[in-house]
Parts: C-alpha cells; structure tokens; sequence
C-alpha cells in the first residue's frame, strides 16, 4: 500500500500498535494458527458513527490517455485476452469503496462499514483505482484496461483515511482519531463477501503490521480460511509497504551464510492478512525493471509479485470512459496495494477458462508460472513475478482441461447431383455401332477374299 500522507495510505485503523517496530527483534514465529470457530458471523455490513475528516481525495489524468500503461505492457495482457477475459467472474474488493464509473458496468454493491452507503461511495479514491485494475472494461478512447476486463466487481467499504468516528475515541494528539476500519471490521467483510454468491476471488489492498509475537486476530484467520477452504475462493492480500503507518519496520534478508535457513525463525513484523501463507495469495511489488520494490514489506508468507509502480487506474472523480489517472493528491500511484490487483485479476482469469480447478489449484498455477528469481524463492517476490499468459496457457502437472468443445458439430453437406453420364453412354454407344459395323464389314469380305483367291490361282504359271 501507498502510506505518504493522503497518498492513498490504506493503513487499518487501530492497528498500528503502539510499540516501536523499528527496535522489533527477529524471533522464531511458527505459521498462523486457525481456529475455524473464530469465524465471525455473516451480518449485514454496517458502520461506526463517522464523518469526513478531510476533503475528498484529488486526482490527476493520465498525461496520455492513449498510452497502454507500463503494467500492462509487461504482463502482455493482449496476448491473453483472446484466451479469457474474466467473464463470468465476480471479484470482491474489500477498499475504501468503489465508485460507480461507466467502465465497470457491472458493478455490484456489496455494503459499507465505513459509513451510511452501499460501498460505491469512494472519497479516499484508493478502491476504485483497485478495482481499475482488476477489472475495468476495455475502451478505444484509452490504452488502459483492466487484466479480467469482463468481470464483475463486489464493492464492500471496509476502511478510510479521511473518515473519522464520532464516539470520543481520540488519537495521539487529542483529536479524534482519523481512519476508520480494523482487522474486526476486515474480518467481517471477508465472511459477508465470501457468502456472497458468485464471488470467486477477494482483493484485499490493506494490510496491518504488528511485532512479531504480538498476536494476530483470530477472527481475521478464520475469516480468510473461511473463505478460502469452504467456500473455495482465491484470498489476494498486499504484502504491505515499508513507508506506510502501519508497516515501518522490515524482516532481514536472507542470510548466503544459512540458505537454508527457515525464514519462520527471523520474523520481525507481522503483516497480515498476507501472512495467512496457506490461505492467502500474499504479493510483493516489483518495478518496470522487474527489480523488487524497495517499499515491500518482505516475509516467508511472500507468495508471488506483480508491478506496483508507475500504475494508472480508473478515476473516481471522472466517471466518463477515458476517466484514468496517474497521481492522486499530486503523488504517484505506487504500492504493493496495487500490485496485488494484478494478481486477483489474473486469478479471475484463470478461473474464467478452467472453472474445475479449485482455489488452491489457481493460487499454485499462479505460482507455478510465476518468472522465479535465482534462488527460486525470495521474501520479497515469492515465487517470481506473474504471467498471466503462462498462467492460463501453461500444460501443468495434474492440469484440468478447459471446459471448452473439443469438436464442433456441422451440418450434413447435401448430396451432389448425379453426374450427367448422357455423352459418355452416347460416345459408348457410337463406339460400338462402329465397332459392329467393322464386324460386318469384315464378315462379309471372306467368301469375297475366298473367290478372288481361287481365282488367282487359276491363272498362276507354275
């Protein structure tokens, strides 16, 4: 996520613990445990007593609308859409909302925590530049479009910078404390979009940081296995960003003296959701040079990375069809936050064409065909950059075929005519007449031949 002050810094609420994460210690810290009874019940989305602490998010135009955004390129998303674009599948982006816009025609809203609406209400602008590029619909007017341009989008507000509550909780300064949203209201949200029918894959751009043995939600882990092992959904989470409020301290870098070491024994932060390994499709960012982002949070939970830098979106303040931008409130569109709608739309595309394969068989093929670094894996890309291309063409072990005909049906040709056989039986009968005709001449010239024969030998001087 991007966490520069109002630079769309989509940092939970009340998580940002009060302990210096930048004097945390590595510790041995074993994989999340679920307690699937945890769960949180599936309740109609409501929200705090809140109000607009700040004006609303400003946005930039692309300088080019014309231009095919750097992303794009690199992925090659044109070489795949001819293979899927998404139809057919309903992604859940729990954001600070997503505003209608023509470009997302099929936008659905999924509720709000933040505040009175249905979740198409977007002030902090982050949601809809996410669901940008997730799913935003081809147009001739741009070069931008979103990687699964046929999905459908679930909008479900679940945090914001720039609301506040109204209950008298107040902040470090005294004032009422910014932001709404927290891992309890995360929570929520993941088992209302889970139960929501349709829904194959959730994004979820936020993040929460906590040292390392602090703890973690229980609701927030059984939540994400909720969704993940019942109802077999594809759970995308940023990994998080370094400059962000929540997130401030990193996890060392491999050791070459120990490579094989287990990452697990030198955790220094928590982010999560990301860290749900077996449940969640965690995602670091990488550059257009495809080099690591410097402002990833790493950590062994790091699954795959996807661009997070120089990104262009659909924006919130102009819905019309060329309504893109690259800046918001005059600083660039960068993070992990936006990282991992690449990969949720890539999700969405492999499950458009081989709708068989289960959850965790999208999230491996992902992986699988996933451009890997030297060492196979690292904390900070996982697996390796995302092809999309590889990942819906890719002959895997174990593969499920695509539900497509494998012989197409076509009609029965008429019979032809029959052939005109009159001239061939004319010239066979001709040839024959002659033939006969020769016959006879030839019959009759014997007692000729005959006679003229005894005749010569009459008159021969011997």
């Amino acid at each position: 996520m991007s966490g520069h002050a109002r630079r769309i810094p989509i940092a939970l609420a009340g998580v940002a613990l009060a302990v210096s994460l930048g004097q945390a210690t590595a510790i041995a810290v074993p994989p999340p445990s679920i307690d699937p009874g945890r769960v949180p019940p599936n309740s109609a989305p409501s929200g705090p007593k809140t109000e607009l602490r700040d004006p609303c998010s400003t946005t930039q135009p692309a300088a080019d609308l014309a231009q095919v955004p750097p992303p794009q390129r690199a992925l090659d998303l044109e070489s795949v859409w001819p293979l899927s674009t998404g139809r057919g599948q309903t992604v859940a982006v729990i954001d600070t909302g997503v505003e209608r816009h023509s470009r997302l025609p099929g936008l659905i809203p999924g509720g709000d925590y933040v505040s009175t609406g249905d979740g198409t209400q977007d002030c902090d602008a982050h949601g809809t530049l996410v669901a940008g590029i997730i799913a935003a619909n081809r147009s001739g007017q741009t070069g931008f479009a979103g990687v699964a341009p046929d999905a459908r989008i679930l909008s479900i507000r679940q945090s914001s910078n720039i609301y506040r509550e109204t209950d008298g909780r107040k902040d470090a300064e005294g004032q009422n404390a910014k932001g709404a949203g927290n891992v309890s209201t995360l929570a929520r949200a993941i088992r209302h979009a889970a139960d929501f029918p349709g829904v194959t894959v959730i994004n979820i751009s936020e993040v929460a940081c906590v040292p390392a043995g602090a703890g973690d939600s229980a609701a927030l882990g059984a939540a994400v296995d909720y969704a993940a092992r019942i109802k077999d959904i594809v759970v995308v989470a940023a990994a998080g960003n370094l400059d962000s409020e929540a997130c401030k301290a990193s996890n060392p870098q491999p050791n070459p003296a120990t490579p094989h070491a287990n990452p697990w024994d030198s955790v220094t932060t928590i982010a999560t959701p990301a860290w749900y390994d077996d449940q969640v499709l965690a995602v670091g960012s990488v550059d257009q040079g495809g080099a690591p982002s410097p402002f990833t949070v790493p950590g062994p939970w790091v699954d795959v990375a996807a661009p997070g830098t120089e990104i262009t979106s659909l924006d919130p303040r102009r819905p019309e069809p060329t309504g893109v931008t690259d800046s918001v409130n005059g600083g660039s569109v960068q993070g992990t936050s936006f990282a991992a709608p690449y990969v949720a739309g890539t999700a969405a595309l492999i499950r458009a064409r081989f709708p068989r394969l289960t959850a965790r068989q999208v999230m491996d093929r992902i992986e699988q065909t996933a451009h890997a670094p030297a060492d196979g894996w690292d904390p900070f890309v996982g697996h390796g950059v995302i092809d999309p291309a590889a990942a819906v063409t890719a002959e895997l072990p174990g593969s499920v075929p695509v539900d497509e005909p494998q012989s197409t049906a076509i009609a029965i040709p008429e019979a032809p005519a029959p052939p005109d056989d009159r001239p061939r039986k004319v010239a066979v009968a001709g040839a024959g007449g002659v033939v006969a005709l020769l016959g006879l001449g030839l019959l009759a010239s014997f007692p000729l031949r005959r006679r003229l024969h005894r005749d010569g030998g009459e008159t021969s001087t011997g």
